[in-house]
């Protein structure tokens, strides 16, 4: 998924539903997407079209039961990074090299996190002891396109593709 340039065009203030014709409906966002790559190297204009999700659903996949050894060990492996970028921009700007210093801010790291993700554990125990991803699905992809650019778009996806 792109997102439009900083440096381009503004989209509105308020989000609104794009309208148009529906060239066509896909199970997956892949399939659209590769839909919408055909057409671009088939030199059509893609600026006019929007892929659109419907029937949204929130899913919540559980992956593991959380227990004290785990939210120590994510506690320590998140202090580990934020050690690792504190410990680099100390030897970045320290006049003399010392990676000690940067295994020392890791160490530290690691240590705080972990006190911090068994501290955070066992406050909120009782409310949740499992931990999962989440994730924002469609039922399916519409691409949608200006009316007076269908026939073309349907041309475009007959031909074949030139390498």
């Amino acid at each position: 998924m792109s997102n439009p340039s900083p440096f381009g065009r503004r989209s509105p203030l308020t989000p609104t539903v794009p309208r148009g014709e529906v060239l066509g409906t896909y199970e997956s966002y892949l399939e659209a997407q590769a839909v919408v790559d055909r057409l671009s190297k088939a030199d059509f204009d893609v600026k006019q079209l929007s892929i659109v999700g419907n029937d949204l659903k929130t899913v919540e996949r559980v992956t593991g039961r959380l227990t004290y050894g785990r939210a120590a060990l994510a506690g320590a492996a998140s202090g580990a990074w934020f050690g690792l970028f504190i410990g680099t921009l100390f030897v970045l700007f320290s006049p003399v090299i010392n990676f000690g210093l940067l295994l020392a801010a890791v160490l530290f790291g690691a240590a705080f996190g972990m006190l911090f993700g068994l501290g955070s554990y066992a406050i909120s125990r009782r409310n949740r002891d499992f931990t999962s991803t989440h994730q924002v699905l469609a039922t399916n992809y519409q691409i949608l396109i200006d009316p007076n650019l269908v026939t073309a778009a349907q041309q475009a996806l007959a031909r074949p593709l030139e390498d």
